[in-house]
């Protein structure tokens, strides 16, 4: 019986290691042009688009609380989009139907609601044509679209996908006049 036991629960026990769902931490660098260094640190969590919809609109919301740290101020041209420190990268929904990527200066503790003041939103473009991530992905990329030329920040999350300008348009390049036409 005592073995019966033990090769029962050893099964059990292995039953629950190999359907074990790994989640870990990621961790992503990029230097953006005008010298700043983002770091994006998060974790794997699973899309829960439950959560995702019943969100309530015109608040800052954030799976996990990832987090943006910028060695520099973030600017569009001129203006800064975000100073030097460190962000937790979120969203707000506006509609049902439409979200805006934003950041948060500073920290959120578990369960506190976020201070609207601290909350920077991005220029943004949400998908909706895209394929579902099982997991959030986070990630800096260049842009396309109206974000051609520019580094975006873009978050996955279950059917959801943002992309937030984190620059201002590359610089086009010169394009010399056109020649005067001979007229005789």
């Amino acid at each position: 019986m005592m073995k019966r036991s033990f090769a029962v629960l050893a099964c059990l026990g292995l039953g629950t290691l190999v359907s074990a769902h790994p989640h870990f931490n990621k961790t992503i660098t990029a230097d953006l042009p005008g010298g700043v260094q983002a770091v994006i640190t998060y974790n794997t969590t699973p899309s829960n688009e439950g959560r995702a919809t019943s969100a309530p609109v015109g608040i800052f919301t954030s799976p996990r609380n990832p987090k943006l740290k910028l060695s520099a101020d973030l600017k569009a041209g001129d203006k800064v989009v975000a100073p030097a420190g460190e962000y937790v990268i979120g969203v707000v929904k506006n509609s049902d139907t439409d979200w805006t990527m934003a950041l948060y200066n500073g920290t959120i503790a578990r369960g506190a609601q976020p201070d609207p003041t601290k909350v920077i939103k991005l220029e943004s473009i949400f998908e909706s044509k895209i394929a579902p991530a099982d997991h959030m992905l986070i990630d800096i990329t260049p842009g396309h679209g109206k974000f051609e030329g520019r580094a975006v920040l873009t978050l996955h999350f279950g059917t959801l996908f943002l992309s937030g300008s984190l620059s201002a348009p590359e610089p086009a390049a010169a394009v010399p006049a056109a020649p005067a036409p001979y007229i005789e």
